[in-house]
């Protein structure tokens, strides 16, 4: 019997299966000293109909795939309403695709999201998201010698093969840039200080986020947020709930220390947030339980990691090319320098984005990782 007749590709309709669908990745890459198992509650929630407001207006299936009575895969098979909407168009996407090395399954699984979307009326499938573009996104394709920061995806270098091979193209590449706190560039910073005093003049001022207002501050970069990233490749702006859902979910993570907000005359103009690194932390737990003492280990250590994510940065459209994003990069290399961090990691970076890979490379970034959405035309 050959090995594509053996694999059976099921949906998860089970609060055990769920479970399964969630902790496969830790089977997978088990003895990898790279991986970083993400959140297991996190992910619960993410994929829970009830708790992620995602699923108000768009749909979502998950499948495993099994092979000899063992999982072998999985992947999600995903309908985003509100991105159709946004861009105009009519696409599926696939997520939290994960999977052996061996080609039959992996079509087996591909092409079940495929055959998903299809039924669905959709004319192509993108992917992978884990499930909007403002979620982990992308196949890692480049720099697999070092582990990924918080809230970044890792794999094996073998899925960008299994998925060409599988009939889909590149989309869009997706660059994270590492930047050194002992080798920035000096004259950048210092170039920055100066267009910090020259925005002065105009009114335009920079201070630290306010996580004592958290509420207040959230609803204010909301509608920058949306503002921000309007024309970005992919982007589809979260629904209030949505934003609020994210916010939450990272309140206990941020750190005012590497969080920056732009005003001209006390209005909000642009923000950034950098996150520590706490997959710092979350290496050493390789099943993604933080439960019974793993939150309290996670806060008390979270001061003491040595690298930070620049998750978010971005300007009003009126107010971008005035020098605001070289101010935001300063202020994270400052803050990183006299935290004694090794440094940030900015991402990630559409390759369309030629202002901010330009103010990553004069920084002296170096580009050491890259990640990849695909597509699949469905004929």
């Amino acid at each position: 019997m050959s090995t594509t007749q053996q694999v059976v590709i099921h949906q998860v309709n089970s609060a055990q299966g769920y479970k399964v669908f969630v902790d496969f990745p830790h089977t997978l890459y088990d003895g990898d000293p790279n991986y970083v198992p993400e959140l297991h509650i996190a992910i619960r929630e993410i994929l829970n109909p009830k708790k992620n407001p995602f699923f108000k207006h768009s749909k979502a299936s998950f499948f495993l795939a099994k092979l000899d009575g063992n999982i072998v895969g999985r992947i999600a098979a995903i309908r985003n309403n509100n991105y159709n909407k946004y861009h105009k168009c009519n696409v599926g996407f696939f997520g939290f695709f994960d999977v052996i090395d061996n080609h039959s399954i992996a079509k087996s699984l591909l092409d079940k999201a495929i055959d998903w979307c299809k039924q669905e009326g959709l004319d192509a499938v993108l992917g992978p998201t884990n499930l909007t573009t403002n979620d982990t996104s992308g196949i890692l394709v480049d720099g697999y010698d070092k582990p990924p920061i918080v809230q970044m995806t890792y794999n094996k270098p073998y899925y960008d093969n299994l998925v060409k091979q599988c009939g889909f193209v590149k989309e869009m590449d997706l660059f994270a840039y590492w930047l050194p706190t002992n080798s920035v560039n000096d004259k950048s910073l210092r170039l920055s200080k100066r267009i910090q005093e020259r925005l002065a003049k105009r009114g335009i001022s920079f201070r630290n986020i306010n996580v004592k207002n958290f509420k207040k501050e959230v609803a204010t970069i909301k509608n920058v947020y949306s503002r921000a990233w309007e024309n970005n490749w992919g982007f589809v702006p979260p629904t209030s709930e949505e934003f609020d859902h994210i916010a939450e979910g990272l309140k206990l993570v941020v750190d005012p220390k590497f969080g920056f907000v732009a005003e001209q005359n006390g209005e909000m103009i642009g923000f950034a947030l950098g996150l520590p690194d706490i997959n710092e932390i979350l290496i050493n737990n390789k099943r993604g339980r933080l439960f019974p003492t793993g939150l309290f280990k996670l806060l008390l250590r979270k001061s003491k990691v040595k690298k930070v994510r620049i998750i978010l940065l971005g300007v009003v459209e009126e107010h971008r090319r005035a020098g605001i994003e070289a101010v935001f990069f300063g202020n994270f290399i400052q803050a990183a320098k006299e935290n004694g961090l090794l440094g940030g990691e900015a991402s990630w970076v559409l390759d369309s984005n030629e202002m901010m890979k330009a103010a990553a490379e004069k920084m002296n970034g170096e580009k050491y990782k890259t990640y990849r959405i695909y597509r699949y035309d469905i004929k």
